[in-house]
């Protein structure tokens, strides 16, 4: 059996005259779009789950809380955890940070007696 070698040749496109190196590139309007997308996917979202977890238990989490959270994701996020582990006084939440979702959630009295297990950081706040 014979193999047949097929040389292919590049073809050098020609240099188009003038400077092609910007000195200062202004933000195209998809990025900016793209850019706020990002940042409206940081927000903390809930399970199904999760939120009925919070009903059944009487957990209640003020706005500002939630705000402090999402900050300790954004800071997990950029050292690498994936999943964490929530202290907080009113209760123990389990998150996933990659995908920034609340997965659970526990009341502290019920937390203090559990295993977590599939975490890789832990917030206390």
């Amino acid at each position: 059996m014979e193999t047949k070698i097929h040389s292919h040749h590049l073809h050098q496109l020609p240099k188009l005259p003038g400077k092609h190196v910007a000195k200062h590139v202004q933000p195209s309007k998809f990025a900016s779009l793209l850019h706020s997308q990002l940042e409206q996917t940081e927000e903390l979202k809930i399970s199904k789950h999760a939120q009925k977890r919070m009903d059944e238990r009487g957990i209640e989490i003020a706005e500002q809380r939630w705000t402090v959270i999402e900050g300790k994701l954004k800071e997990a996020r950029e050292k690498g955890i994936h999943d964490s582990l929530v202290l907080m006084e009113e209760a123990a939440l389990v998150v996933s940070v990659k995908n920034n979702t609340v997965i659970t959630a526990l009341d502290r009295t019920e937390a203090s007696s559990q295993i977590f297990t599939n975490i890789n950081g832990t917030i206390i706040i």
